[in-house]
């Protein structure tokens, strides 16, 4: 608002000069029919764009003043023409914001004045074709006012649609960013506090294995620095955006997991990035909680390429180490799989199978794989 205020004054120094200039130009044509110019006239002249520079503030009473000069001018016999911008800029501008019932209301009186001007305040006989012509006139003025702020009123909702998608967007990214960042922490942590506790165990009976446990702790703790600074570089402005984890990534997960695991790929197909990037965690939080409650377990991957899902099972055959090393979660590792499940349209089940668990999540796929996954409403 006050960004526009700013051109008020601009805007009525135009209009005031060209008002003034214009009717002189204008009085050499009209001086058998009309009164010169004199000090008087040139007052009003300048009182119309006077009105426009507090027009802001006051759209009404500035409107009103313009108008009542002009019909004033008009009644005095001054050259007509130009003295009408200053009035036309006034209705137009009530219009634009929203007093259409007063702006309407002024251009009636308007009306009526220049209409009975036409019939009574001068020795002419301005007949039917003056009439039509003063009130097409001012409705082309009105009904253009009309359109422009229709116009104005849908690219002002286009803009608050886009930044609200824009908004709504960003949410989506933050809670994306927060939950890639939950599972590559919980995931590299439970494996470092594993294999911490692993290699605190075994230390003085078996230094080897507490040694193959200490270089698996300096694997995950550089992985997670990598990961975490993947992460956050999509919030620094013109990083690059892409996965952070794939299924390319699979065979390295499984190999600094700790842990007993068979990776088994039923069939390959290129994949949408979000549901390679779901499936990789959802195998990552699999094997967090296999390390976390089943120190020890055998664990099984499989990956099942369908023509319309992809299949994620992995299987744990239960705790074989000793209790001690079992690390307790926070709780969230299953609720946050599902959540990356459901948000694909997929499913995900998770429950005990037989002396292990099992985790199942089923993700659709579209026909084309660069195409985005389909919605639960598509499946």
């Amino acid at each position: 608002m006050r960004e526009k205020s700013r051109y008020a004054p601009v805007l009525g120094l135009i209009v005031a000069v060209a008002q003034v200039v214009a009717s002189q130009g204008a009085a050499y044509g009209q001086l058998h029919v009309r009164k010169p110019l004199d000090a008087l006239s040139y007052t009003l002249l300048l009182l119309g764009p006077a009105a426009l520079v507090v027009h802001r503030r006051f759209p009404v009473g500035s409107a009103a003043v313009a108008l009542l000069v002009t019909y004033l001018y008009t009644w005095l016999d001054y050259p007509l023409g130009p003295v009408y911008i200053a009035p036309t800029i006034t209705l137009i501008a009530l219009v634009l914001v929203g007093r259409r019932a007063v702006a309407w209301s002024f251009a009636g009186v308007t009306l009526v004045v220049f209409l009975a001007y036409g019939h009574f305040g001068t020795t002419g006989q301005p007949g039917l074709f003056h009439d039509l012509a003063i009130t097409a006139f001012i409705m082309l003025v009105m009904v253009g006012s009309e359109l422009w702020a229709i116009v104005r009123e849908r690219r002002a909702q286009q803009q608050r649609t886009a930044e609200e998608e824009a908004r709504r967007q960003a949410s989506e990214e933050r809670l994306t960013m927060a939950q890639e960042l939950h599972d590559v922490l919980a995931h590299n942590i439970s494996l470092i506090h594993v294999q911490a506790a692993t290699a605190l165990h075994l230390i003085d009976d078996n230094p080897d294995q507490a040694r193959t446990a200490l270089a698996t702790i300096k694997t995950a703790s550089k992985e997670v620095l990598g990961e975490m600074r993947s992460v956050l570089n999509v919030l620094r402005e013109g990083a690059p955006r892409f996965p952070t984890a794939g299924l390319d990534r699979l065979d390295d997960l499984v190999e600094r997991s700790g842990l007993d695991v068979t990776l088994r790929r039923d069939g390959t197909r290129p994949l949408p990035p979000q549901v390679e990037r779901a499936a990789y965690r959802i195998v990552q939080e699999s094997l967090t909680n296999a390390a976390r409650h089943a120190p020890g377990a055998r664990v099984t991957v499989q990956l099942e390429y369908g023509e319309r899902e992809l299949a994620v099972t992995v299987t744990d055959t239960g705790a074989t180490s000793s209790p001690e090393l079992s690390a307790h979660g926070t709780g969230n590792g299953i609720p946050g799989m599902r959540e990356r499940a459901s948000a694909l349209g997929g499913t995900l089940v998770a429950g005990p199978w037989g002396t292990g668990f099992r985790v199942a999540a089923r993700l659709p796929l579209p026909s084309d794989p660069l195409s985005p996954p389909l919605s639960p409403e598509d499946t």
